[in-house]
């Protein structure tokens, strides 16, 4: 196997094999639009949505799990059998999820990191209910809660891949409104631009992508994802676009830089990710400090 001392040796043995490849197409991909949706999540003080909409998740599969224990998935017809998948219900569940946190942010009195608590503390609760009254904690519990990139299938590969460039394709579409409500939603309901709609968007948009985060990253790291890249960014750029620019490329780079380093060390790929991340994110801010000291 080599090692990190020869660096181009070791990502062409990484890129040998199959799990590899996919692993690194669907992280490519997931991470772009963390980056991108970081920002708007990170200014409208959103940023732990990832963990509280990550134990939702959770729970949605702890529950899937159980009833699946009373129905053989195997025997039942197609649609069905499709419908019960853990992907699915869980789109649909963390979908609900962002819609029920953005208008309980908005018309209760539990607001913002309060509105995620309670949502993040309640569902990991009932998913560990749950488990601990059928099958207890198992692997696939395990990977939900801290990753499994690497057991992705290319099936998972292709939905991945097809879903992250749909985000991608409306975050670049109506970039213009998204900016706007993340700014001042009063400014952009005055000029005519229909902020209930497209915050809904950013609610699909971030529940697909924290789905799709939660087989890199696990259900406890899936928030880093996002946060880490759009808090570096913001330590270099002042401008909303060059903020945007910015995440994505730090994310990007993570990403390559930490799987590189989980399989030269053999550790786990999103702990690898986040620790880079936090890297980055601490020399950042060691040098604006140092700027705004000169």
């Amino acid at each position: 196997m080599a090692t990190l001392a020869n660096p181009i040796e070791m990502i062409s043995e990484m890129l040998s094999f199959a799990f590899m490849v996919r692993a690194i197409i669907v992280g490519l991909m997931v991470s772009l639009c963390a980056s991108l949706l970081g920002v708007n999540l990170v200014l409208k003080r959103y940023a732990m949505i990832g963990t509280g909409l990550g134990n939702v998740a959770f729970a949605a599969m702890a529950i899937m799990g159980a009833i699946l224990e009373f129905i053989d998935a195997e025997t039942l017809p197609v649609p069905i059998a499709i419908i019960f998948a853990d992907l699915p219900v869980t789109f649909v569940v963390v979908t609900l999820a962002a819609f029920f946190l953005l208008r309980m942010n908005e018309n209760s009195k539990v607001k913002g990191d309060s509105a995620v608590a309670v949502v993040s503390t309640s569902s990991l609760a009932i998913g560990l209910i749950v488990l601990a009254m059928t099958t207890g904690i198992t692997l696939h519990v395990c990977n939900v809660m801290f990753g499994s990139i690497f057991v992705m299938t290319q099936a998972d590969m292709y939905l991945s891949v097809i879903l992250s460039v749909v985000v991608i394709l409306l975050f670049v579409m109506f970039y213009k409104q998204l900016f706007a409500i993340t700014h001042d939603e009063s400014f952009a309901r005055a000029t005519g631009i229909k902020v209930e709609l497209y915050k809904s968007l950013l609610a699909v948009l971030t529940a697909v992508m924290m789905v799709l985060g939660m087989r890199m990253m696990g259900a406890l790291l899936i928030a880093s994802l996002s946060i880490f890249p759009a808090l570096s960014a913001m330590r270099l750029c002042k401008r909303f676009l060059s903020v945007v620019i910015a995440s994505a490329v730090i994310g990007l780079a993570c990403f390559s830089v930490g799987m590189l380093l989980a399989y030269g060390l053999d550790i786990p790929p999103g702990a690898s990710v986040v620790g880079i991340n936090l890297a980055v994110f601490v020399i950042f801010s060691g040098i604006t400090f140092v700027k705004r000291r000169l």
